[in-house]
């Protein structure tokens, strides 16, 4: 099934971080890569204010498999810990990795461990744009539109910027 991922970092090689998730997550052979946003440069949400110079690299990475969202998680988790990620209890704390599934297939999920769709894609620019340059048309999941449609809905802003188109 189709699967979107959202891939952050805000920390060190941020864009080797980037690769190296994807590469991570492509070396599993019933892994089969679709497509891939650019990487845009957005500015950090809802942290502390010593966090806020640490801009993210964001972008997203569409695959097929056979995984389902509860078989993903733990495999996110791993590779996360792999490019060195490291879980505080401040969730937003700068890190050299974040991956989040954004979507699985068409799997609705509310776990205390994993929510699919992702709970706040639809309000964030730093993953719509990314989400829209690779899959515009696309409805997720329970929503009510379109991922371009819902984009366009957010008040534009200057927080996400292009950075690179090859990552």
């Amino acid at each position: 099934m189709e699967t979107g991922f959202s891939l952050g970092s805000n920390l060190g090689g941020r864009l080797r971080s980037l690769s190296q998730a994807k590469t991570l997550i492509l070396m599993d052979s019933k892994v089969k890569f679709i497509d891939q946003s650019s990487a845009y440069e957005t500015e950090p949400v809802d942290v502390k204010e010593e966090y806020q110079e640490y801009k993210f690299l964001n972008s997203v990475l569409i695959v097929e498999s056979p995984y389902t969202a509860a078989e993903w998680l733990p495999k996110i988790k791993k590779i996360e810990r792999t490019l060195h990620r490291v879980r505080t209890e401040d969730r937003n704390a700068p890190r050299p990795i974040d991956i989040d599934l954004l979507f699985c297939g068409d799997e609705l999920v509310d776990s205390d461990l994993l929510q699919v769709p992702h709970p706040r894609w639809a309000e964030r620019r730093f993953v719509l744009e990314p989400l829209a340059e690779v899959r515009g048309g696309f409805v997720m999941p329970g929503a009510q539109g379109s991922v371009r449609k819902i984009l366009a809905q957010l008040p534009s802003n200057d927080d996400v910027r292009l950075f690179s188109d090859q990552w």
